[in-house]
């Protein structure tokens, strides 16, 4: 790693991923929509209180910042109370691919439980992101190290990173995807400073159709259908 990391400004419109049950979810445990409200004051009274300097945020933005307790380590997040990390990536189907790998490793990891026979309904979202320090692990000097970067299990040259960066005052770490075929970037953002606005810009409906083997994914505006065979480290295109 080089003693001095060559930090730089980032500015783009990223994507995430996430479950598409947020309204449903409660909807059908209640009659109306003033039930439906309570309920969800409810519930929010139950979870983390979000850090002031993320309260300003949708909650889809500020939710990786709330919750102090990691319960195991990811790549540029360690596991235990430690800083919150929103992850997504420069184009949707990159997060699309990564949720695939997750729900791949869940299955696997449970194999008594059987895939599901209806598609899981995914949302994805994106938000403008603009930070003067960032750091760019697909480019030279960085990318020299990209073995590291890219480890498939082992994430403690990343961890080092961002212990590293933070103290620094960086905001953002830009790195490859491990999972998506063609290895396309993904964002972390280490900060909620790090959002240009307060809410979401655009939405798209993803439908994931897991399968053994390989899993099927779609979206119908603007129309894309993809099929992910499971490779040992990372998807394969069918």
């Amino acid at each position: 790693m080089p003693p001095e990391l060559p930090y730089k400004p980032y500015a783009n419109e990223i994507w995430r991923l996430v479950e598409a049950q947020h309204i449903v979810s409660t909807t059908k445990l209640v009659d109306s929509g003033d039930e439906q409200e309570l309920l969800e004051k409810i519930l929010e009274s139950t979870k983390p209180p979000v850090p002031p300097e993320c309260q300003h945020l949708h909650y889809l933005l500020c939710t990786p910042f709330r919750y102090g307790r990691y319960p195991w380590d990811s790549r540029f997040r360690r596991m235990g109370e430690t800083p919150g990390v929103f992850y997504g990536a420069e184009d949707p189907i990159t997060a699309v691919a990564e949720t695939v790998w997750q729900r791949k490793i869940f299955f696997e990891g449970s194999p008594g439980t059987p895939l599901p026979k209806e598609p899981g309904t995914y949302t994805a979202f994106s938000v403008s992101v603009h930070v003067p320090v960032a750091v760019d692990l697909t480019e030279p000097p960085m990318s020299s190290d990209e073995a590291l970067w890219t480890d498939p299990v082992d994430y403690s040259a990343c961890l080092d990173l961002a212990d590293r960066v933070r103290e620094d005052g960086c905001e953002l770490i830009r790195y490859t995807s491990v999972r998506h075929p063609h290895g396309l970037p993904n964002i972390a953002v280490l900060t909620c400073q790090a959002f240009d606005n307060s809410d979401p810009m655009q939405s798209q409906t993803w439908y994931l159709f897991l399968r053994p083997g390989r899993t099927q994914v779609r979206r119908e505006h603007p129309k894309v259908s993809l099929e992910f065979k499971f490779g040992k480290i990372r998807l394969e295109l069918a």
